[in-house]
């Protein structure tokens, strides 16, 4: 989907659409909160770590969740993730094969996990997490599911991006939030925060304080776009289907590449053959280069993907020592 800007509007008149839709926001707020209360988390017998977020739309999850396996191989644990595998068409539990797997089968994060440790894809996230143990696994990282009550959850952070906080905090269809942001960090144990600040970020912080929650901080390291751009080129058309396309062209911008046009498509989009043609179009208008996502190039054609180039980001631990000590404090016994 595609997030409506209104969803990141203050509160008031000029904000019509939130008013109008916000009765259907606690309808589903409400919603939420029945079901935490009716449903009783099954304990599978292995720590399980969740990044989650109280809001729709891209907080960095994945990223996070592709930094954090290796700290956790690093504590000896042989860690699994499992994920529901927005976007693709497999129920599950479904181990993800790199060789044989498409975007189009288990969704586009789950081939980019499936790089780094075990990957299951299951909406039924305890049938999913027994697959994993199945597997050799002996601890499950969630990518997305804190408001899915069935798997007891050893560690949750909650992540957030500190630029956007929760919006106008209203719940969808009104807003971004997915529950109160109150009953949200009741579940937490800790607050991971990514994006970039703004003039809201002051006020976000000081009511994370307020939950005495300890919080970490991330920022992302971008490696080297691959393959590399031709020599002498720093001009690219930019694409992007994520959360927040807008993340991807600013960092784009902050690498002091010039972005001659831009297209921006809602989170895990699927690439259709109208879609590859207008690219290939703009890149031969412009005589620029395609540059995109490592999430979104797995979602190409493998003979189009060639002819992208991709810029790879990953968070880095601000406090990684402090945050290093909260895990092992936590998982290691």
């Amino acid at each position: 989907m595609r997030t409506p800007k209104f969803w990141y509007r203050r509160r008031g008149g000029a904000n019509l659409w939130s008013t109008v839709l916000a009765p259907l926001g606690y309808v589903y707020a409400g919603a939420t909160a029945v079901k935490q209360n009716l449903i009783k988390p099954l304990d599978v017998g292995v720590p399980v770590v969740c990044l989650g977020n109280l809001t729709v739309g891209g907080t960095g999850k994945t990223p996070l969740a592709l930094v954090l396996a290796p700290i956790l191989k690093d504590l000896g644990f042989k860690p699994a993730f499992l994920t529901r595998g927005y976007g693709g068409q497999t129920l599950g539990p479904h181990i993800v094969d790199l060789v044989s797997d498409s975007a189009e089968l288990v969704g586009d994060e789950p081939l980019l996990l499936a790089e780094v440790a075990p990957t299951v894809v299951a909406t039924d996230r305890v049938a999913g997490a027994k697959a994993a143990i199945r597997e050799g696994a002996d601890l499950i990282i969630m990518d997305d599911g804190f408001q899915n009550p069935s798997l007891a959850k050893t560690l949750s952070f909650v992540v957030i991006d500190q630029g956007r906080g929760f919006g106008n905090g209203l719940p969808i269809p009104a807003g971004p939030l997915r529950e109160a942001p109150a009953k949200g960090l009741a579940r937490a144990d800790a607050i991971l925060l990514t994006g970039s600040t703004s003039d809201r970020t002051p006020d976000l912080l000081y009511g994370l304080k307020e939950k005495g929650l300890p919080t970490f901080r991330t920022h992302l390291d971008v490696g080297a776009i691959t393959p590399a751009l031709p020599e002498g080129s720093r001009a690219v058309v930019a694409f992007s289907g994520l959360g927040d396309p807008q993340k991807f062209f600013d960092t784009a911008l902050d690498l002091g590449l010039t972005l001659i046009d831009t297209e921006a498509f809602p989170d895990h989009h699927p690439y259709s053959e109208e879609d590859i043609a207008r690219l290939k179009r703009l890149s031969e208008q412009y005589g620029a280069p395609l540059l995109t996502t490592a999430k979104d190039a797995v979602r190409l054609p493998t003979e189009f993907r060639a002819q992208v180039h991709v810029l790879p980001v990953a968070p880095v631990f601000e406090e990684r020592e402090a945050f290093l000590a909260f895990l092992q404090e936590k998982l290691v016994r």
